[in-house]
């Protein structure tokens, strides 16, 4: 009898650790509210703090922003220091946590040093589950959480599930039917072939950052 009454006790902590953190294998975070610059409207863009709709159209005519670091080089001719902290709150580029630099962690709201320390500690990072796990060390899970929208871990287009593909930002069902449909991809010369059949170069470029061919 004890252990058919904990049984159902274990079950009730997996389903509230599932609800809580969605799949955490899939390469970005859940997000909670951050906008990516590279899929905006003008109109949208202008709404946000310090982008004026002058500023915003030249956001979109130099799309896209295949690195964070080259977005904030961009918003440096327009925006100080605080400005763009304060925006980077709302509009960000996930960042890849097995290959940015030092100063492009840094770009992410509420990291200092020493939590950027522990972002390169612990790569390769294989999953989002694993920054979950280390970096969840640190802090508690309401700041892990906002922490995880803001960077990704690429996925094997090979073999990737349909929720992981699905979590590529601007990733749509009809795009999921396409990179499954080719599959295996023996390289990326096939994968921009292929995927560039339905979306024009630069669109293929942002896509492919958030893959790897294993």
């Amino acid at each position: 009898m004890k252990l058919l009454r904990k049984v159902p006790f274990r079950l009730a902590i997996i389903v509230t650790f599932v609800l809580s953190f969605g799949n955490l294998a899939a390469q970005v975070g859940i997000n909670q509210g951050v906008l990516n610059p590279n899929l905006l409207t003008e109109n949208e863009l202008a709404a946000l703090p310090n982008l004026s709709a002058a500023i915003a159209k030249e956001v979109v005519e130099n799309r896209p922003y295949l690195r964070m670091m080259k977005f904030h080089e961009f918003l440096k001719e327009y925006l100080n220091e605080e400005q763009s902290k304060e925006l980077y709150h709302k509009l960000f580029v996930p960042i890849n946590l097995n290959t940015s630099t030092r100063d492009e962690i840094l770009l992410v709201p509420g990291v200092g040093s020493r939590m950027a320390h522990e972002f390169e500690e612990y790569r390769p990072y294989k999953a989002m589950a694993q920054f979950h796990r280390e970096i969840g060390k640190y802090v508690d899970d309401t700041e892990l959480g906002k922490l995880a929208q803001f960077v990704f871990v690429p996925i094997n287009l090979n073999e990737a599930s349909d929720d992981d593909i699905l979590t590529i930002p601007g990733l749509g069902n009809r795009m999921l039917h396409e990179f499954k449909e080719y599959r295996p991809y023996k390289n990326f010369l096939q994968f921009r072939r292929e995927i560039g059949k339905y979306v024009d170069d630069e669109e293929v470029a942002r896509l492919e950052r958030y893959l790897v061919l294993e």
